[in-house]
C-alpha cells in the first residue's frame, strides 16, 4: 500500500512560481513512478508530468513543458514539482498519484493511488 500526500498549494500571482510537494510513504514507495494530475473545473484530468523510480527519466504535457519541473529525493521518498511562469489556465487541483509509464512521446498509465490534492489558484 502507498500513501501519497501532497502540501505546497496556494494563491500566486501571474508570472509567479510555486512548488508542489508530494510525500510517498508505505512499502516500496521508491518503486513507484509518481505522476502528477491536475484538475480544472470543467475540463478533463489531465496528467501533466510523470518521473521515474529512479529520478533519471521525466515527461511534461505540452501545456508545462518549459515551465514545469518535476524532481524527486529518492532517500527521502519525496516528489516535488517546481511550477514558474504560472498563468491563470494552470489553476486546478493538483493531485499526486503512482504509478506512471513514460512512453517514447507521453505519459500513459493507470494510476492506483492518490493523494487528496492541493489547490493552486493563479490570480491577479
Amino acid at each position: 500500500q502507498l500513501r501519497l500526500v501532497e502540501s505546497g498549494g496556494g494563491l500566486v500571482q501571474p508570472g509567479g512560481s510555486l512548488r508542489l510537494s508530494c510525500a510517498a510513504s508505505g512499502s516500496s514507495s521508491n518503486y513507484y513512478a509518481i505522476g502528477w494530475f491536475r484538475q480544472v473545473p470543467g475540463k478533463e484530468r489531465e496528467e501533466v508530468s510523470c518521473i521515474s523510480s529512479t529520478g533519471r527519466k521525466t515527461r511534461y504535457a505540452d501545456s508545462v513543458k518549459g515551465r514545469f519541473t518535476v524532481s524527486r529525493n529518492v532517500a527521502n521518498s519525496t516528489v516535488w514539482l517546481q511550477m514558474s511562469s504560472l498563468k491563470p489556465e494552470d489553476t486546478g487541483v493538483y493531485f499526486c498519484s503512482a504509478p506512471c509509464i513514460i512512453t517514447d512521446t507521453a505519459i500513459a498509465g493507470t494510476p492506483q493511488y492518490w493523494g487528496q490534492g492541493a489547490q493552486v489558484t493563479v490570480s491577479a
